[in-house]
C-alpha cells in the first residue's frame, strides 16, 4: 500500500475542515493555534466568504449551551489551508 506524503495530501486538498467540540473556555482555539503553529486571533467567514463582524451579540449566544452555527469559520492567516468550526 502506497503511503502519501503530508505535502502531497496537501495539495490534492486543498483546504482541511477541522471541527472541534467542547465546553466554554475548554481550549478549543487554543489547540487549533498550536495546529496552525499560531498565537494570532482567527478571522471568520459566513459561507458565502464574507468576513463576520463580530459583535455583542455573537459574543452572548456563543457563551450558552446549545445549537450553534458551524458553518461559519475560523480561518488564521499564519495557515489558511485549515478551516476551522467550534462548537461549545
Amino acid at each position: 500500500m502506497a503511503t502519501i506524503e503530508a505535502q502531497d495530501l496537501r495539495e490534492r486538498i486543498g483546504r482541511f475542515r477541522v471541527l472541534i467540540m467542547g465546553r466554554a473556555n475548554a481550549g478549543k482555539t487554543t489547540i487549533l493555534q498550536k495546529v496552525c503553529n499560531t498565537t494570532d486571533q482567527p478571522e471568520i467567514y459566513d459561507t458565502q466568504g464574507n468576513k463576520v463582524r463580530i459583535d455583542t451579540a455573537m459574543i452572548e449566544s456563543s457563551i450558552k449551551r446549545g445549537n450553534h452555527n458551524i458553518t461559519n469559520e475560523m480561518v488564521f492567516k499564519s495557515d489558511p489551508t485549515f478551516t476551522n468550526n467550534t462548537v461549545k
